[in-house]
């Protein structure tokens, strides 16, 4: 009596095959999607120079608006005075020839007057250093620094994503800054990321793993 199939070569081992190579494609694409992940959330957090919130720009602006307020308000006290001195309006109720009202400031001249919006230090500063110098590597760190500013971060991402593609599993990978200021910075150094950035994403890892393992199951 024959068996059904006998003879014939399974496929079992061929879909067996099959399988392990998805797996291991889903295995690589999951690792460089986790990759991917972490550097964009390195990047979103690192804060942008901006000068308009330095203390000594803010401490100036604020004395400056001090004054502009202080110019107004005796703006007011002096029209306010006119204002309770009958004799200084005719029976119709106008101004008398020779009596005027003080203007307060315009916006314009607040800027210009008493440059409530400017700058002692800084001028001409364009952030975005500290973030156009996030590094991918495989092996080992990259240590090396960029005098390229990228306020968007898209330079920064552009090169984590086109290390990423050569990983596999097995490699080691480095997503580095080398920057000087870049250990006080990931320690609250600025109000733009108090708690820094790689100790959130560091915190945000399991999450970001299990959402790269679903986006790529087999």
């Amino acid at each position: 009596m024959s068996r059904a199939g006998a003879g014939q070569s399974g496929s079992f081992a061929l879909s067996l095959a099959e399988f392990a190579a998805k797996a291991t494609e889903a295995i690589d694409a999951s690792l460089r999607e986790i990759i991917i992940e972490l550097g964009n959330s390195v990047i979103r957090m690192s804060p942008v120079g901006n000068p308009e919130i330095w203390a000594a720009n803010v401490v100036h602006r604020e004395a400056n608006t001090r004054a502009a307020d202080d110019y107004d308000f005796k703006v007011n006290v002096r029209n306010t005075i006119i204002n309770l001195d009958e004799s200084n309006f005719t029976k119709a109720g106008k101004l008398r020839s020779g009596v005027k009202y003080a203007k307060p400031l315009t916006k314009a001249e607040r800027d210009q007057n008493f440059n409530v919006n400017g700058l002692v230090a800084g001028k001409g500063y364009v952030g975005g250093r500290f973030r156009g110098n996030w590094m991918f590597s495989i092996g080992a760190p990259d240590t090396t620094t960029t005098e390229e500013v990228d306020p968007s971060g898209t330079k920064s991402t552009a090169r984590i994503v086109a290390g990423a593609i050569e990983f596999k599993a097995g490699d080691t990978c480095y997503i580095t800054n080398s920057l000087g200021y870049a250990i006080p910075l990931e320690f609250g150094h600025s109000t733009q990321a108090p708690g820094g950035m790689v100790r959130i994403t560091v915190a945000s890892f399991q999450q970001i793993v299990l959402e790269a393992i679903r986006n790529n199951q087999v």
